[in-house]
């Protein structure tokens, strides 16, 4: 079946007519058709194509080939004067799946509609010759204008054949706001446990694009379960009632209200999926059966560091993300002058801000608070922060207007205890008890010497 056509770039048309002319079939397939039907500019044009690999490469002996995948039949092709990078892949058929992810054995095929019969959804499963006309064999044009994610043929079968097309598929339903249909849906929850057999390298790639995606909440409502086969520190969250005035929903609903009202910035979608992990571990109630969870943005802090170094994070992500949860119980009303400065010491600017915001979709997540009063405590943080950050307010040592030498000069000796002097100078500015000038500093240090030999 084909039928509707997408615009062709000059040098994927190049490429495809150079396999052309040689006599063999080729095709641009897989996201790049998709995302040209959705109007979408794609960032990678891949090609299908009759040729097998030794013959890709006679084919483009002019240009620097790279034998990228050669066993399952892909070459990578560096296009032109810019060596613009293309993946040509031969028709193929796949066999056995033993550690459900690679292909046991791999048939190359002469003609197109057995490989787009290997792929995972129909969305992904279209092709488009030079002239951009679209083949699409098992309706995924239909599916893209009905907002549907469909796999190809008997879903249990894809999802066996590589789990972690699980995920995928919920990423490409969060980010492209497709509804699953039933068949895909059922076989998602049947094979879920599959995904402990994939590394944890691929499940977090998957993991940061469905988070990010515009209906993630949603997504991950219907699939908790899944979701809780990388992450089963999730398990406990859900249905876990709160027993408090302050919440509206249980601790996964919170989360998930919570993700609805976060922007799609990776590591802040991340502390707000995590942020209350570790609810249901320190729960107790009071006297009059009110529910609190005290220590918990600690205790989920250092259960997401757990987390997100398990799914191999970068440190970096984890260092930021388990910092923002730590700091998740933050009030924003009446947040004063000497709270800001102590924030922006101990966290930086950058994290700061995203701290700010996480806090914003945590309070809008209770259900119990009215938006315009969170909307109004978060403005008047911002501003405070935006002003003090404009004054170039001394939050860090390296503001500072005292330093080391100043110190040698007033005869201490090298060693701790400048330190020591530097650090307590800076407590006393961020404090508000003295300001950041360096007659006023000098007196400081004076003294605090004066009295710690004293001591």
């Amino acid at each position: 079946m084909s039928g509707g056509r997408i615009a062709i770039p000059a040098e994927t048309a190049a490429v495809l007519g150079r396999l052309n002319a040689a006599g063999f079939a080729a095709y641009a397939v897989g996201g790049c058709v998709r995302d040209s039907l959705l109007g979408h500019t794609p960032q990678d044009w891949d090609i299908c194509t009759a040729a097998r690999p030794e013959e890709i490469q006679r084919c483009f002996a002019d240009c620097r080939t790279v034998s990228t995948g050669i066993r399952y039949g892909t070459v990578t092709v560096l296009w032109g004067a810019a060596r613009t990078p293309f993946e040509i892949t031969t028709f193929r058929a796949e066999r056995g799946y033993s550690d459900r992810r690679h292909p046991d054995r791999v048939e190359f095929l002469s003609e197109l509609r057995g490989d787009l019969a290997r792929r995972d959804f129909t969305v992904n499963a279209m092709a488009a010759d030079a002239t951009g006309l679209v083949y699409d064999p098992f309706g995924g044009q239909n599916d893209l204008q009905n907002r549907v994610l469909r796999c190809v043929g008997v879903p249990a079968e894809r999802f066996s054949e590589d789990a972690l097309r699980m995920l995928r598929g919920l990423r490409f339903a969060a980010r492209l706001g497709l509804s699953i249909e039933p068949e895909t849906a059922s076989a998602l929850h049947a094979c879920r446990s599959l995904l402990k057999n994939v590394a944890a390298e691929r499940i977090r790639k998957e993991l940061e694009g469905l988070l990010c995606g515009t209906d993630a909440p949603a997504l991950l409502r219907e699939f908790a379960d899944v979701l809780c086969v990388p992450i089963p520190e999730l398990a406990p969250c859900i249905g876990f009632r709160q027993f408090n005035y302050h919440h509206r929903y249980d601790v996964w609903e919170h989360t998930l209200h919570a993700l609805a009202a976060s922007e799609p910035d990776e590591a802040l979608r991340l502390a707000v999926l995590l942020h209350d992990v570790g609810k249901p571990a320190v729960f107790s109630f009071d006297k009059q059966l009110v529910g609190h969870f005290y220590g918990h943005a600690r205790v989920s802090a250092a259960m997401a560091e757990r987390i997100l170094r398990r799914l191999r994070f970068d440190g970096k992500t984890v260092s930021r993300v388990s910092a923002l949860i730590a700091a998740h119980d933050l009030e924003l009303a009446g947040l004063t002058e000497r709270r800001m400065r102590r924030l922006l010491h101990r966290l930086g600017e950058r994290n700061v801000r995203a701290l700010l915001r996480l806090r914003r979709a945590d309070r809008l997540g209770k259900g119990t608070e009215r938006p315009e009063d969170v909307q109004a405590d978060t403005a008047a943080a911002e501003e405070l922060l935006r002003r003090l950050c404009a004054e170039d307010a001394c939050c860090t040592l390296r503001q500072l207007a005292l330093s080391g030498d100043d110190l040698l000069a007033l005869g201490l000796p090298a060693g701790k205890r400048v330190g020591a002097v530097l650090r307590a100078a800076l407590t006393a500015v961020l404090d508000g008890n003295i300001q950041n000038e360096r007659d006023a500093l000098m007196r400081f240090a004076q003294n605090y010497i004066r009295n710690s030999i004293q001591d």
